[in-house]
């Protein structure tokens, strides 16, 4: 087992919106974590849905100026890709054990004591939603506040199931190959960006099939099998501690999965937010979609636009004497039905 005790730092100067590349080794092997901003502020820690890594899951959001400016000014970003994940990774060696979402909670543990983190803010889409709402669940007192996108709860279904076994297959036959990247691509985005016949795909789409062509097919496969072979947590939901803010696409084959979840967890403390016309990464198709639902989230815990102020968090993060009745989801703008939002 590796040596979690040290990393490599690489300077990442040439890649846009870089921060700085830290390599941290842990009991499940190395993973890749690129910090954006000034680490005494309190910590957002973000992780990608399937065979995506921040450059393809978080950029949309974080190139977004409003919701860069919000998150950027309060928080210090530590984006953490899925082992295998990050750009020029090296092919995993095939003596490696599997892993499982359990091994992949925990070593999120193993990331925050390299840096030394205590309680953070989580932000995860689809598999990555999964693997920080466990997270949650198993260290409890690490986590303040749960921003998940389209996420996950159950078991896989049937489909998803069968689906991720085409891809397993796929993967180890042929590597990512034309079918898997269209799989992948149906499984982020709403049919009006991907395109058809008489329209062709957006840049967004364009630009994630150029990245999954970077991917190292069985770095995915060994992520895919893990996500494949997840528990149900349902059962887990109503025990969280924390907030809970969920944005879901419309046009996501996960939408129902978002609202069976959201029905789990504890009302008082969660907020569903649907968007329109849009498919699973509401982080790259409408980012602009979920400023306003993150500002009132994020105020809970004493947060602002650098626009309203001039002050730099750097306190803990905690939330602040503010009256919680603020933070209800009646308060945030989410009646007992999810909101909707269409951008224009």
């Amino acid at each position: 087992m590796a040596d979690s005790s040290d990393s490599v730092s690489v300077d990442m100067e040439s890649i846009p919106l870089a921060g700085k590349e830290h390599i941290v080794k842990t009991c499940y092997g190395s993973v890749s974590v690129a910090v954006y901003g000034d680490q005494d502020k309190p910590a957002l820690i973000t992780y990608p849905d399937l065979a995506l890594n921040y450059m393809s899951c978080f950029q949309g959001l974080f190139l977004s100026p409003d919701a860069c400016s919000l998150l950027l000014h309060n928080f210090c970003i530590y984006h953490i890709s899925p082992p295998g994940h990050e750009l020029g990774a090296a092919v995993a060696d095939p003596d490696e054990p599997p892993l499982s979402v359990d091994d992949l909670a925990d070593q999120i543990a193993e990331i925050l004591d390299y840096f030394g983190l205590g309680a953070v803010m989580c932000l995860g889409v689809t598999a990555g939603a999964y693997i920080l709402t466990l997270f949650a669940m198993k260290y409890s007192q690490r986590v303040v506040g749960l921003i998940l996108v389209s996420p996950l709860c159950k078991a896989p279904s049937w489909t998803e199931w069968l689906c991720n076994k085409v891809m397993s297959n796929l993967l180890y036959i042929c590597g990512m190959c034309g079918i898997v990247k269209e799989l992948l691509l149906m499984r982020y985005f709403s049919k009006e960006v991907r395109g058809g016949v008489d329209v062709p795909e957006s840049d967004i789409v364009q630009s994630c099939r150029i990245l999954l062509g970077e991917r190292q097919s069985p770095n995915v496969l060994r992520l895919l099998e893990a996500i494949n072979g997840r528990p149900d947590i349902t059962d887990g939901l109503r025990k969280l501690k924390c907030r809970s803010l969920i944005f879901v696409g419309e046009n996501s084959p996960f939408h129902y999965e978002a609202l069976y979840m959201t029905s789990k967890l504890d009302r008082r403390f969660s907020a569903l937010v649907e968007v329109q016309a849009c498919g699973s990464m509401v982080t790259e198709e409408q980012p602009d979609a979920m400023l306003i639902p993150l500002e009132y989230f994020l105020m809970g815990y004493g947060f602002f636009r650098p626009s309203q102020f001039n002050v730099s968090p750097r306190s803990p993060l905690s939330p602040t004497s503010i009256s919680p009745e603020l933070f209800s989801p009646e308060s945030m703008g989410l009646k007992l039905k999810p909101i909707k939002t269409r951008m224009s």
